[in-house]
């Protein structure tokens, strides 16, 4: 099998891994948005369990009880890795993209 590009980023172990967790599963048109309401619905309980340990609802018992938002984040990091294996997109380009945008924003402020 031919190697694709973005399996040659420092997140090709994480595809090749997801290679193997998601074999057999069927693809359709829609995956890449069930993707994005998995990815959604993680964010917010990240948000959820850190608001409970540090915001404002510290009383949020539910919360508490369920993952922590450290463990939420690699469930994000997750959601993002398979929507980026399904579209193909090298997320080392994406990433460094993003980063050197930051780097020249603050370079240069917006007016």
């Amino acid at each position: 099998m031919q190697q694709r590009k973005y399996y040659k980023s420092p997140f090709g172990e994480y595809f090749r891994y997801l290679d193997k967790v998601d074999k057999g599963m069927r693809y359709s048109k829609e995956y890449g948005s069930i993707l994005m309401l998995f990815l959604l619905e993680e964010l917010g309980e990240m948000a959820r369990a850190y608001l409970a340990e540090h915001g404002r609802k510290k009383t949020n018992i539910a919360a508490q009880q369920d993952e922590k938002y450290q463990q939420e984040l690699g469930d994000i990091l997750v959601a993002i890795l398979r929507f980026a294996r399904i579209k193909k997109i090298n997320l080392h380009e994406a990433t460094m993209y993003s980063l050197k945008k930051i780097e020249k924003r603050q370079l240069v402020p917006k007016e």
